[in-house]
């Protein structure tokens, strides 16, 4: 009897200790929500900043080189330093930077003004993503793939919902509208609060060095997996530079090819965002279950029928392919990331900080590039070129199944 009561209650602690990972899980996600929500609001705007300050197509693309690269350079570092000494309040801290980027972009008037302002939010995010992703990681119960998967489902949600909060909010009522998104920003912190105390009481949950090594380090050799990080480099490249050409300049695609408003613009770019949020999802789970290196196979190179057909299509059609290309490109990220992380297991932090980092520093760097480029010749033509980049993953061919090293 008293064997049967101890199992019992060993079941129910179980029980309550999955639970209690779930539950950091989901508000994980919502602060990544939260997130991405304020943060897509910058290339939201860009109508509105573009007719109020007279910019060019290359100084929105320098706004957003600008939040892309205070973030990109700053996220790695972040991972490096809190591998080694965990910061259990840095979320709260990292939100705390953005609260103070979006107050002073609703009052910015000059062009620098809004180069410091987002600035702001980009520190913040890379104080939020490594250590996010190395909680995400911490709370799997060893399902990383699904973890990574749920944590990035409520970034991109976020991130589609910011076109639609403009259209509603900053198209209509004006830049300084932005202020009341601080309120947010303010309700993340509070959720991050809670949030470190669980993280203070379970570093535990993240292995030593050693002991990860001896459990999941594949049999590749230093050159094998230097080679392999750096195929998943240029597949994030890849992406993410098709990417800038979609959340930075799509409204005005649309907008210069089928004269369409602002705040219809604004619908389609949440649209392609929505299918964005919700194919993220698909490759965490499935890569877990048939390997990552099929997601990451399917995810990119998959993407390019329809890239090759975007240019050429219909308004109607263009918003069929987008939701396709959202889909589809957005499994790449949770496999990819939870795949180098196998490649150099210890290291959760520094490796989720470089690829969050790397891919933030591609989307600005290809935004930046690709608005001189339609300044030099038409937006229309940024499409065409771009339309190319996800033939990249055939790279994919020459990285190692680690399923079957293990």
């Amino acid at each position: 009897m008293a064997t049967t009561l101890t199992e019992k209650s060993t079941t129910a602690a179980h029980d309550t200790a999955q639970q209690m990972v779930l539950s950091i899980l989901v508000a994980l996600s919502f602060t990544h929500f939260l997130n991405d929500t304020l943060q897509s609001l910058i290339p939201a705007m860009y109508p509105v900043l573009k007719g109020s300050l007279k910019l060019n197509f290359s100084q929105v693309g320098l706004i957003t080189l600008t939040f892309q690269m205070s973030a990109s350079l700053l996220q790695p570092l972040v991972g490096f330093y809190t591998d080694k000494k965990p910061q259990p309040y840095s979320l709260a801290i990292g939100m705390g930077f953005t609260l103070l980027g979006l107050v002073s972009l609703s009052m910015s008037h000059s062009f620098p003004m809004v180069l410091l302002s987002v600035g702001l939010v980009g520190i913040g995010s890379a104080v939020f993503h490594p250590e996010a992703s190395r909680l995400a990681y911490m709370a799997s119960g060893g399902k990383h793939g699904m973890a990574q998967s749920l944590f990035q489902v409520g970034g991109n949600a976020g991130s589609s919902l910011g076109p639609l909060l403009a259209a509603a909010v900053i198209v209509p009522f004006g830049q300084f509208h932005v202020i009341w998104f601080s309120v947010a920003a303010l309700l993340a912190i509070v959720v991050m609060l809670n949030i470190s105390k669980w993280y203070m009481n379970n570093t535990h949950r993240i292995k030593p060095k050693k002991v990860a090594h001896q459990t999941h380090q594949p049999t590749l050799s230093t050159t094998r997996v230097v080679v392999s990080l750096l195929i998943l480099l240029v597949l994030i490249f890849s992406k993410y530079f098709y990417m800038a050409s979609m959340t930075s300049y799509y409204t005005f695609y649309l907008i210069d090819r089928f004269h369409i408003s602002v705040q219809s613009a604004q619908v389609y770019l949440f649209i392609f965002l929505f299918s964005v949020a919700a194919g993220t999802f698909i490759g965490g789970p499935v890569g877990d279950r048939i390997g990552r290196k099929y997601v990451i196979w399917i995810s990119i190179l998959g993407v390019a029928p329809f890239s090759l057909l975007l240019p050429h299509a219909s308004l109607l059609w263009t918003a069929v392919l987008s939701v396709f290309i959202g889909v589809i490109l957005s499994s790449a990220f949770s496999a990819i990331l939870v795949y180098a992380q196998e490649l150099v297991p210890g290291k959760v932090g520094m490796i989720a900080g470089l690829f969050f980092g790397l891919a933030f520093g591609m989307a600005g760097v290809g935004s930046a590039l690709l608005g001189r480029l339609a300044d030099a010749t038409s937006i229309a033509y940024v499409y065409e070129v771009c339309a190319y980049l996800p033939l990249i993953g055939l790279l994919t061919g020459f990285l190692p199944s680690l399923e079957k090293k293990r």
